[in-house]
């Protein structure tokens, strides 16, 4: 494994994009889930990336659409490199099972596909940090090469110094070493061109905590916590519409996990919440729970309410 120290997620990603594009030796077909975080489609195209999608959202059950996602993953051209969210998926809140991470795993291997695993949000999908990253040790364990992005934006209240980490995790064999070696090097050349160094400020705040046993349970108590909190918003807000007879059915709310929801809204319903009741989301219907709070969920479910119930 080498790592290296990047500009939070965003800077990850785009090291291991153009890692990617400047070595792989065959430039494969990118597939990205749909939907997936916007920034992902600029990162990739700007470095000379091929993008498709897999199936991933099923707007019917607001859940996931497993039997889509592997269809593509099966019919995708071998070798392919599958961008896949490693927990509290990023917009939609739909994470896969571990029996479904399995299944996956087993695909990518008979297709020989190559994962990259975008982690920005361990920690607030359970709660735990081993099991929201249960699916990139599992893949690790199962033997593949594989690549990680790592964000240390939001579970460690750093977004604004920017931490991140990229890790290059080499197959196994007699090879490995000298291949992470390797892979090391012509990593530490694009780092050194693109931005030099990254900032050492959050780093050191990072690296404190992780090296500490006494800071390093206080935080996972804290991220504990926060998951907590968000999980109790979720089902705040779920029981506040089914009470309220709102139109449609809520139990996504609750089966989707992490920072943020796909409620499901249209992007009509989406700019009748901002023009009459001042409640921001962004256009496909993604809302950051953590925004909730005691104070002003009586009132986001009111508004939800009125406008589902105006757009019928």
């Amino acid at each position: 494994v080498c790592t290296f120290q990047t500009i939070s997620g965003t800077g990850a990603v785009h090291l291991g994009a153009l890692f990617l594009a400047r070595f792989h030796p065959h430039r494969p077909t990118l597939y990205l889930s749909n939907p997936t975080w916007a920034n992902h489609h600029q990162i990739f195209t700007n470095v000379g990336f091929s993008l498709a999608n897999y199936p991933y959202f099923s707007p019917k059950t607001k859940g996931l659409d497993f039997d889509g996602m592997l269809d593509a993953l099966r019919s995708a051209p071998a070798g392919s490199v599958i961008i896949l969210h490693a927990c509290a998926h990023n917009p939609t809140g739909v994470d896969l099972t571990q029996d479904q991470w399995k299944e996956v795993a087993a695909l990518m291997r008979d297709r020989n596909h190559f994962p990259f695993f975008d982690c920005a949000y361990q920690g607030f999908a359970s709660g735990d940090l081993s099991r929201d990253a249960w699916a990139i040790r599992y893949f690790v364990e199962q033997g593949f090469e594989l690549c990680i992005a790592q964000s240390f934006a939001k579970n460690f209240g750093l977004y604004g110094e920017r931490t991140g980490a990229f890790h290059f995790v080499s197959a196994p064999g007699v090879e490995a070493g000298k291949a992470s070696q390797n892979i090391s090097s012509q990593l530490a050349i694009l780092q050194r061109s693109e931005i030099s160094n990254p900032p050492a400020y959050g780093a050191r705040i990072a690296s404190r905590i992780l090296n500490d046993p006494e800071l390093f349970a206080q935080w996972e108590d804290d991220l504990r916590t926060m998951s907590g909190r968000i999980a109790e918003m979720r089902r705040g807000l779920r029981q506040r519409l089914e009470a309220k007879g709102t139109p449609g059915t809520w139990d996504h709310i609750t089966n989707q996990i992490g920072m943020f929801s796909f409620t499901g809204l249209t992007e009509a319903q989406v700019k009748v919440l901002r023009d009459k009741w001042h409640v921001y989301m962004t256009k496909n219907g993604r809302i950051s729970m953590a925004g909730l709070n005691t104070h002003n969920l009586d009132y986001f479910a009111e508004a939800l309410d009125s406008v589902v119930r105006e757009t019928l």
